[in-house]
């Protein structure tokens, strides 16, 4: 006896089929994540660190490999590989420009690909490519950072430099205005008539008078009268 499945089955059991096959062919190559900054300002004459990090989720092998590659500021063309490592070795690209002037500054293991380029020069100015590979994960996708080769003054301030600067003028506003309020409350203040208190406890004096403000003419008198009386 022939057996027939419905239309709705069969068309269920290739679909099933179908996504096993993508979740095979999807799951063989594994993604990379690679990460630069998109721009870097470095003084002429210095080194610079162009950092460089990755991503994969496999274990780092030494088959794991990086190139770096630049583009001169203003060329639409391709890039050309200035440094290459693998294994524990690096390579020197082919372009006089940075001949002995790119070493590694990089640990595979902690996924840092960094390199350090020397005696930054304005020609320098323009794009370098990181591009890291750790098979399986052999999915190219590469990152970019816009170099800029400028004068020292024409840095700009680093986060910590801003952030001294916001903290000293902070300190010297509060002070500022520790000062001001002082001397508004000093104003503020009623002044004080001093005109002089006398104790009259040895002094003749009416019953239940305690102190009181005593006039000149007054102090001399009490003291007159005292004195007469004494001879």
């Amino acid at each position: 006896m022939e057996i027939r499945l419905p239309i709705f089955t069969h068309n269920y059991v290739l679909l099933c089929v179908s996504a096993v096959f993508v979740y095979a062919g999807v799951s063989g190559v594994s993604a990379i994540d690679v990460y630069t900054p998109a721009e870097l300002f470095a003084e002429n004459g210095t080194t610079a660190t162009l950092s460089c990090s990755f991503k994969s989720r496999e274990v780092i092998s030494s088959l794991a490999s990086v190139v770096w590659s630049f583009l001169p500021e203003g060329e639409t063309g391709a890039f050309t590989s200035i440094f290459y490592y693998s294994g524990g070795k690096q390579f020197p690209g082919s372009v006089p420009q940075f001949k002995s002037r790119v070493e590694w500054a990089g640990d595979m293991n902690k996924k840092d690909v960094s390199i350090r380029v020397l005696q930054m020069q304005f020609k320098d100015n323009g794009t370098f490519s990181c591009d890291v590979k750790n098979p399986p994960d052999i999915s190219r996708q590469m990152s970019f950072t816009k170099v800029r080769v400028v004068m020292k003054e024409a840095l700009p301030q680093t986060s910590a430099a801003v952030i001294v600067c916001g903290v000293i003028g902070a300190v010297i506003g509060i002070i500022i205005i520790a000062v001001v309020t002082y001397l508004i409350i000093r104003r503020q203040e009623p002044s004080h008539d001093y005109r002089g208190y006398v104790s009259v406890t040895d002094e003749p004096c009416l019953e239940g008078v305690g102190l009181r403000s005593w006039t000149d003419s007054e102090i001399f008198r009490m003291h007159g009268d005292s004195l007469w009386n004494r001879f």
